[in-house]
């Protein structure tokens, strides 16, 4: 921003007299706990405090905020006969100006007064007196008024709390402005060093943020303090307070606030004499009557939005933007953002009158805003269809779940929904340290009980959904236990939800059990194919053992043909097994390697950066006919070493061999008929959607198929979530609110051709991410704040396509991203109270190329077979 002029306003004469009385212990060898000042003496100091908000990486030249300056004339009013560290404070010439040079028509500021920045309140709230305690240099009350607006008392505790100093090396605990904070203090000769260690600070102000650390917020702060001495006394003190806010997946999507402060004494004068009084409270009453102990500790401040819209005035704004038709731009995420604050700040009946006047297309999307604002009035009203990507769920969200699930529920799909998300919130209870709550304590028991309370088959899958969401300890031994029954349902999603385990837990409770790789080796039944590829893939993630794997390499060879190329393809000899090992030729021969099939296993990268890195894995398993039995796709984000299971899309099949007169494979063959696909976002497994179920559904579909993929999750989510208001040690405030929403559309189709004797299988992702971050400091009269946001639309698909008129039949996968745009912007404003205000913008597009990810060599060449016209 370029910047000419400053803007003085009108000169200010007020008093903070400010009464550092105290009772002080004795200091060894005589020394003083802090600075004195001595009788009949005026201390003249300037003092300037200003703040500046910016993109992480912008100069102080193009930043947004403002500087107040004042005269501080400093002399002691009285002193406790026991001590000499009793003083009294007195300010003049307050100014108001911005924080670096600028044209007039970007200054904010310019032609304006004091007065009519401030407002007479505020102005005559500044000319009244403070008093402040002190015992050993450090804060031991504040004295002012309690009707003073809380933005004045604060600048008057930054201003206080700058002059807490000792004067001796060592690390101490100190109330000031900021909280209860651990300082540490290093003394040099003539020079003191304060460093307030922030993440220590503790105050009444609490936020909240998304768990999840690829998708959460981090803030990096520092605070310093530098005091010159002469003779015992401050000479000057300059202090630098800086916060850098940023999302954790992409660096570049940060913004930072700086806040100094410098007093700085220029001379002294005859001052008055020392007042008279035998303690505190007196010489108090004596200054004024009505002073009151209000605390150093900065006060909450409200602040009141002037000509902001009404909920219903926003909603009437927003509204095209989150139908349907528009989910797949990136205005649906970003207004879908607008919306959540807003219904954050709005009554229960503002929110009632959105909702009945909303379209029945864009109803479920106002149901996900108003889910995912997570305020009490929403959640009376029970919108819940969202709760289970919840940033910050409370026991009451969960409680309102529990109620819901006891009720009358006609329909099946949302009783399951219910209970499947419940486990969800349990988690993320559970991760706050929330897992004894009362409604924890009930919900953990109902779904953990859930399994053998009912010998409906969907009941015990939705309980076994709820407990793989809730990722409970207690929950292994009921996996382990339906790991091995004779559903392959039970056994497919207990596998599964092993997988999510930590690998100690695994280590110690199923592995030594020997449940899973019973399953694996069919050590006492029979069964399916995709029950025993999920069995390999839980011992192949627990950290196995030498004999486990050696026992894996010589099952290959002995299985069906397709499930020996998908071991295969899995490389369970990976990494390398020991020496020994690998001179065994009974499990290490060619033939045993060489085994024919189209069944495939495949990782890749889709994206790295210096904050994030994207995998992805595929992996698809046949029946000996050619028939699907599972399509396995995952996306994972890894950053600061921590993992996020962003997508997997599963579709299963089973049972389709009559339809082209083939064998089932061993162990099938009596299997239902069976199409369908789950979904897990975001580490949140949904509920499962079926394509069609048994032989006269199949073939009534079959008939009736339009080739169009069937939605499996379609809405606006809330990611990312973060709010908080970082306390600066001027006295004002930054608040800080950083959100993510995703416009995301899942679906995924199945169609089979007898007559071309090929079938096919889709996966369709498409997105749109918007995230935005604000920094604001809001002193009521004025206003300055950064905005940074990013914002992107995306398609990913993933097709398979099998040709099973001969064997080995032809399989090709394809797995595409389209171009798709990514945009940044930066906004930096300021304004006042009477509406004023100068806005500056900076905007970042490009387009990202699309690619097709490459799989294995293999894959390529099948698919040059698959759409050769001439094969």
């Amino acid at each position: 921003m370029v910047i000419a002029e400053s803007c003085l306003i009108d000169l200010l004469r007020f008093h903070l007299s400010c009464s550092l009385t105290s009772c002080v212990s004795r200091v060894s060898s005589g020394g003083a706990a802090g600075p004195r000042l001595n009788n009949n003496q005026l201390y003249k100091f300037s003092y300037t405090t200003e703040v500046l908000v910016d993109k992480a990486r912008g100069s102080k030249e193009g930043s947004a905020g403002y500087r107040i300056s004042s005269d501080v004339d400093v002399n002691l009013v009285w002193r406790d006969p026991s001590s000499k560290d009793d003083q009294l404070i007195q300010i003049s010439n307050v100014r108001l100006e911005p924080v670096s040079r600028r044209s007039e028509k970007k200054n904010v500021l310019h032609g304006s007064t004091t007065e009519s920045v401030l407002g007479k309140t505020k102005l005559a709230a500044l000319t009244k007196p403070f008093l402040v305690h002190l015992r050993n240099g450090k804060t031991k009350a504040f004295y002012s008024y309690w009707a003073e607006p809380a933005t004045v008392k604060n600048l008057k505790r930054g201003l206080a709390s700058l002059l807490q100093v000792q004067l001796n090396t060592g690390k101490v605990i100190e109330n000031d402005v900021s909280g209860r904070c651990t300082v540490e203090y290093k003394a040099a000769k003539g020079q003191v060093t304060r460093t307030k260690l922030l993440e220590t600070c503790k105050t009444a102000e609490t936020g909240f943020t998304t768990h999840s650390q690829v998708l959460g917020v981090s803030r990096k702060s520092s605070s310093v303090t530098v005091f010159t001495l002469e003779d015992g006394f401050i000479h000057s003190a300059v202090a630098e307070e800086k916060h850098s806010v940023g999302v954790n997946a992409r660096n570049s999507a940060a913004a930072k606030v700086v806040s100094r402060q410098t007093l700085t004494l220029v001379g002294t004068e005859a001052g008055p004499l020392e007042a008279a009084g035998k303690d505190v409270s007196g010489v108090v009453k004596s200054v004024d009557a009505k002073l009151a102990a209000v605390g150093i500790v900065a006060e909450k401040v409200k602040t009141q939005c002037k000509g902001c819209p009404s909920l219903f005035e926003h909603w009437q704004a927003q509204q095209k933007q989150l139908e349907p038709a528009s989910l797949s731009k990136a205005t649906a995420p970003r207004s879908f953002l607008a919306l959540i604050q807003s219904i954050r700040k709005a009554s229960k009946d503002e929110i009632l009158k959105v909702l009945k006047s909303a379209s029945k297309t864009s109803l479920p999307q106002v149901v996900d805003a108003v889910t995912s604002s997570q305020t009490a009035a929403s959640l009376d009203e029970r919108f819940l269809y969202a709760c289970g990507f919840a940033s910050h769920p409370n026991e009451r969200m969960l409680q309102a779940l529990l109620d819901i699930s006891k009720g009358k529920i006609s329909s099946t799909d949302i009783k399951e929904s219910v209970v499947i998300i419940m486990g969800a919130l349990v988690h993320k209870l559970c991760q706050k340290g929330g897992c004894n709550l009362p409604t924890v304590v009930k919900v953990k028991k109902l779904i953990l009980d859930g399994p053998d309370s009912t010998q409906d088959e969907s009941e015990v899958q939705m309980y076994l959904l709820a407990l793989k969401n809730s990722l409970l300890p207690e929950a292994i031994p009921i996996f382990t236990k339906y790991a091995e029954s004779e559903v392959g349902a039970y056994n497919t999603i207990s596998l599964t939800a092993l997988q999510r385990y930590d690998i100690k837990l695994m280590t110690d409770e199923v592995c030594k059990t020997g449940q899973v790789n019973r399953v694996y080796h069919q050590n006492r039944r029979i069964y399916e194919k995709n029950v025993r590829a999920a069995a390999a893939d839980v011992i192949l993630s627990s950290n196995p053992s030498y004999m486990e794997v050696k026992n894996l390499l010589l099952s290959i060879g002995n299985l069906p043909h397709e499930m020996n190329k998908y071991m295969l393809s899995k490389d369970p000899g990976h990494p390398p097994l020991p020496a020994a090992s690998m001179r065994d030729m009974i499990s290490h021969n060619y033939d045993r390697f060489a085994k024919v099939g189209s069944s495939s296993a495949f990782s890749g990268f889709m994206a790295q950066s210096a904050d994030v890195t994207s995998t992805y894995s595929l992996d698809i398993l046949y029946s000996g006919s050619g028939i699907l039995r599972r399509s396995n796709m995952n996306i994972y984000g890894a950053s600061k070493g921590a993992m996020l299971h962003g997508l997997q899309v599963a579709i299963e099949a089973q049972g389709l061999e009559s339809l082209i007169a083939a064998t089932p494979d061993e162990g099938e063959e009596n299997l239902e008929s069976f199409a369908g696909m789950s979904a897990l976002l975001f580490d949140v497994q949904l509920r499962p959607v079926t394509f069609f179920k048994g032989y006269s559904d199949l073939m009534s579909k079959m008939f009736s198929m339009t080739g169009e993929p069937m939605n499996v999750v379609k809405g606006l989510i809330l990611l990312t979530d973060h709010s908080e208001v970082i306390q600066l040690q001027s006295g004002l405030k930054a608040s800080t609110e950083f959100q993510g929403g995703l416009a995301i559309d899942i679906s995924g189709g199945m169609e089979i051709s007898l007559w071309y004797r090929e079938s096919k299988t889709s996966v369709n992702n498409r997105g749109a991410l918007v995230v935005t971050g604000n920094i604001t400091v809001d002193m009521d009269f004025m206003r300055a704040g950064v905005e940074v946001s990013f914002e992107t639309e995306a398609s990913l698909d993933f097709i398979t396509t099998v040709q099973f008129s001969e064997y080995p039949f032809l399989v090709c996968m394809q797995m595409d991203k389209t171009t798709f745009p990514f945009s940044e912007y930066v906004t930096k404003y300021e304004s006042l109270s009477s509406g004023r205000n100068v806005v500056s913008r900076r905007s970042k597009k490009q387009l990202v190329p699309g690619s097709e990810f490459p799989l294995h060599q293999e894959n390529s060449n099948m698919c040059k077979k698959v759409f050769d016209s001439s094969w």
